[in-house]
């Protein structure tokens, strides 16, 4: 056993081999490229397994007294991880997800049995006799409960094939529950589980759609990913629901597990507003532009308290500076002189920036998105309706946040197709028209230099996601130049002060 080292290795290697060729083959067919990626992952952790057999060999080579080992403990152990063997073919041919959560389920029945070897070999160990034995032992333990870690991958990653999506059983498990919870199936094998995206703060989207149905649409979406997170958003779906009901979508579960969560929501019909904006007729942008508009002219009037508010939008910005840094460290610079004039640093300007904030105040609060980008609107075009999601950030604050949100977020896309960029400019700059009518109607003298100041922020801390050198010293710059006319203006007459929006969002 110990000389065939090789033999399992160059069966593992033949299988990655004849994984990547059909792989190339399968082209664009999502199903059978997420079975040979799951083939090849079962073939990793079979090699693995042979390796931790011989490690085990080896170990028990080094015992002088075999029997003092939990003998009959150990051997249970390892028919456990024979049944899981003999079951795994079956389950790769019949995409079984109930086989495959059986062979997941060895990995805590391992875990326990081998914590009591543990607790029997350590006691052992303080009485210092078979010392040597006893510390064989337990490494004999461990490499079997490793077989238990490679046997819970094996698990998962025939469920992930079977899905069509990176899945693991706790995710599983929490995605059955909540479509139990849905009754859209009674059987996990009657459901389609589609990734749609995932989130830079690492949850997983899903669509969710019936086996041989799934042109219908899905019928549900589900989310996954930090505790946190998830619950925000379904304390900002259910506020939605009851400040303004009909614009989020509604929570059908939610689950919890450790610090994970999961969240199935209601399935909203349309496209996302960047989809329309990049794809789709001019009609249909100019027909969603307007219904935005009247949405958000409505959310903030009918959300509005007189409660005067401060975004911190300089706070907001020295937060995530150093994360800016990190991936633009050359936007890291000191005062400079030029021909005895000094140019303050970025750092200067945002702490002169932070003291003149400090006296400026929205003269009213509304409920806002929080994180307006133009991927989390939603625009029906068959019943001209304007939704919203990923709602985590949404609470009653300077509506002037989601207005400079949304038109940085149209900046940064990175399209460099020029009809095509006009395209967002000339969106953006509707949008500051709309925003700019909305305060003046509503008497906001300071709304000009608040949104200077929430574009800046944009602006910086937006580069965090942006690797391309050339846009991101462009909207680095762009804050920089902004901050610069907001620490010039007259603060006696702010409603002097005008953005210059043709200036900042061109090109």
């Amino acid at each position: 056993i110990l000389d065939r080292s090789g033999y399992a290795y160059n069966l593992m290697l033949r299988i990655h081999d004849s994984c990547h060729h059909q792989v190339i083959k399968a082209g664009e067919s999502a199903t059978e490229t997420a079975s040979l990626r799951a083939i090849e992952s079962i073939a990793t952790d079979l090699e693995h397994i042979t390796g931790l057999c011989r490690e085990c060999i080896q170990q028990l080579d080094q015992m002088q007294k075999r029997h003092c080992l939990g003998v009959g403990t150990c051997r249970h152990m390892l028919g456990r991880i024979i049944r899981g063997l003999d079951r795994t073919e079956n389950a790769i041919r019949q995409n079984d997800t109930g086989l495959a959560l059986k062979i997941g389920r060895i990995k805590p029945q391992l875990d326990k049995a081998s914590q009591k070897l543990v607790n029997k070999y350590t006691t052992g160990l303080k009485r210092k006799k078979q010392t040597e034995d006893l510390v064989a032992g337990l490494f004999l333990v461990h490499g079997i409960e490793q077989m238990g870690d490679a046997m819970l991958n094996i698990s998962e990653a025939i469920i992930s094939a079977n899905l069509g999506q990176p899945i693991n059983i706790e995710r599983y498990r929490s995605l059955r529950a909540s479509l139990e919870q849905l009754n859209a199936a009674s059987n996990a094998s009657e459901l389609v589980a589609e990734p749609i995206a995932e989130t830079r703060s690492g949850s997983g989207i899903s669509g969710i759609s019936s086996t041989g149905q799934e042109d219908a649409g899905y019928v549900a979406i589900y989310k996954d990913g930090m505790k946190r997170k998830l619950r925000e958003e379904r304390k900002g779906l259910a506020s939605w629901q009851e400040i303004y009901p009909g614009l989020a979508p509604k929570i059908l579960s939610y689950q919890k597990h450790g610090q994970s969560a999961s969240l199935l929501i209601e399935h909203l019909a349309g496209m996302t507003f960047e989809q329309i904006l990049l794809h789709e007729p001019t009609r249909l942008l100019r027909q969603a532009r307007k219904q935005l508009n009247r949405t958000l002219g409505k959310v903030w009037r009918e959300t509005r308290t007189g409660k005067p508010v401060s975004a911190a939008y300089m706070r907001q910005l020295s937060k995530r500076l150093e994360e800016v840094y990190t991936i633009h460290p050359e936007f890291r610079t000191g005062d400079c002189h030029i021909s005895g004039r000094t140019v303050p640093s970025f750092g200067r300007l945002l702490k002169q920036a932070h003291k003149l904030e400090a006296g400026i105040r929205a003269p009213f609060s509304v409920y806002i998105h929080g994180d307006f980008n133009v991927d989390n609107i939603i625009y029906d075009p068959l019943e001209k309706k304007i939704n919203f999601i990923d709602l985590h950030r949404s609470r009653y604050m300077d509506y002037v946040q989601d207005v400079s949100v949304f038109m940085v977020s149209n900046y940064r896309l990175q399209i460099f197709d020029a009809p095509l960029r006009r395209r967002i400019m000339i969106l953006t700059q509707d949008f500051y028209r709309f925003a700019a009518a909305f305060a003046r109607k509503s008497g906001d003298k300071t709304f000009e230099l608040r949104l200077a100041l929430g574009l800046a922020r944009s602006f910086a801390t937006s580069t965090r996601f942006i690797l391309d050198k050339s846009l991101a010293r462009a909207m680095f710059l762009r804050a920089r130049y902004l901050l610069e006319q907001v620490l010039a203006a007259d603060l006696k007459n702010p409603a002097s002060f005008r953005v210059p929006v043709k200036e900042i969002f061109i090109g």
